[in-house]
Order: structure tokens, then C-alpha cells, then sequence
């Protein structure tokens, strides 16, 4: 049950929420309430399905394309701390388009599920051999999304509650605890590939 915990807060913190959150609110502040919920249950759905296809299929394409785990392992923590960079600093979401279908393109992708949080998922289908593992770390990623999901369908209360500069501060602490978790990536590969004990 630890473990199960530990890796939801994890991925949780992949997903960037409050990022998410903010950038949600930014993106629907002219849609009505039944359009933002209906945008926020799109989004939820569109991220559990492109990160449990990313988490089954992960091993398969590193057999594809002859990558070997340690080295993708310090690329993925390398993506993850530029992304905490850009969350610390205040990055933007890029082009928000106020028309049109918003959900999938770019709230789910690339806003919520990045280039990181891609690698990271590719990296934990393979550290994970047995059925058992995967279908409890499949619960995670799904929990992880579900709880995302809700943050935006609670966006407007939230929005009043903490303000935008709330927004803005909790958005740097996920930056933080990104890189944190970067690092010790990076740092695991780095020592398997010199061959010294982790």
C-alpha cells in the first residue's frame, strides 16, 4: 500500500496539476459551467488513455529502438528538469486557443502529459516485470489522472479561493518536487551505467 501511495504522489506531480489547473482556468475562462466540466471529464479521460497506452507499450519500443534502460532513465530525468525549470520560473502554456476543441490538444497533450512525464511512464513499464506490479501501478496512473481531472472540475472554487498568485506559488512547488525527482533519475542511470551500487 506504501508503494502504491508513493508512486500516485509521483505521478501526481508528473502530471504538473496546479500547472494544469492554472493553465485550465486561463484556457475555459469565457466557456459556461457546463462546458468547463464537460472539457474537464474530455481532458481526464484523453490522459488516463495516452499514459496507460504509453506504460504498456513502453517496453516494446525500447526493444524498436535498441534504447537501453539507464540511458533513456537519464534523458527522461534530463526532459523532467527542464520542465520543473520552466514550472519554477513561471512558464507559459504556449498558444492557448479559445475556440475549438481544447480537452485532447493541448490541455491533455502536451500540457499535462509531456515529453517527462512520456519518459518517465516508458521507464516504469520496464522496471516493472511482474502482471501484478503493472496492474497496481495501471491503478496509479488512472488515480493520478482521476485526481487532476477533479482539480479542474473544481477549478472556479478553487480559482476564487486561492487567487492567482495561489495558483502561481503551488505551481512552482510542483516545479520543485519535479526536480527533485529529475535528479534522483538522472542520478540512477548515471550510476548503473558507471556500474556503481544504488
Amino acid at each position: 500500500m506504501a508503494w502504491w501511495i508513493n508512486l500516485f504522489l509521483k505521478l501526481f506531480f508528473l502530471l504538473t496539476p496546479f500547472f494544469v489547473l492554472s493553465s485550465f482556468i486561463s484556457m475555459t475562462a469565457d466557456y459556461t459551467p457546463g462546458r468547463r466540466r464537460l472539457t474537464a471529464i474530455k481532458m481526464t479521460l484523453a490522459i488516463i488513455v495516452v499514459c496507460l497506452v504509453l506504460f504498456w507499450f513502453g517496453a516494446a519500443l525500447f526493444r524498436i529502438f535498441g534504447i537501453t534502460l539507464d540511458s533513456f532513465r537519464v534523458g527522461t530525468g534530463v526532459l523532467l528538469l527542464i520542465s520543473a525549470i520552466g514550472l519554477v520560473r513561471g512558464g507559459g502554456t504556449g498558444g492557448q486557443e479559445k475556440e475549438g476543441e481544447i480537452a485532447v490538444v493541448p490541455l491533455a497533450i502536451p500540457i499535462t502529459v509531456g515529453p517527462g512525464t512520456i519518459g518517465a511512464l516508458m521507464v516504469l513499464s520496464v522496471e516493472l516485470p511482474s502482471i501484478g506490479t503493472k496492474m497496481l501501478a495501471l491503478s496509479a496512473v488512472a488515480a493520478a489522472a482521476i485526481a487532476t481531472g477533479v482539480l479542474c472540475l473544481l477549478s472556479e472554487a478553487i480559482r476564487k479561493i486561492l487567487g492567482e498568485n495561489g495558483l502561481a506559488v503551488l505551481s512552482k512547488l510542483t516545479g520543485l518536487v519535479i526536480a527533485a525527482i529529475a535528479a534522483q533519475m538522472i542520478l540512477m542511470g548515471v550510476k548503473a551505467a558507471l556500474g556503481a551500487p544504488q
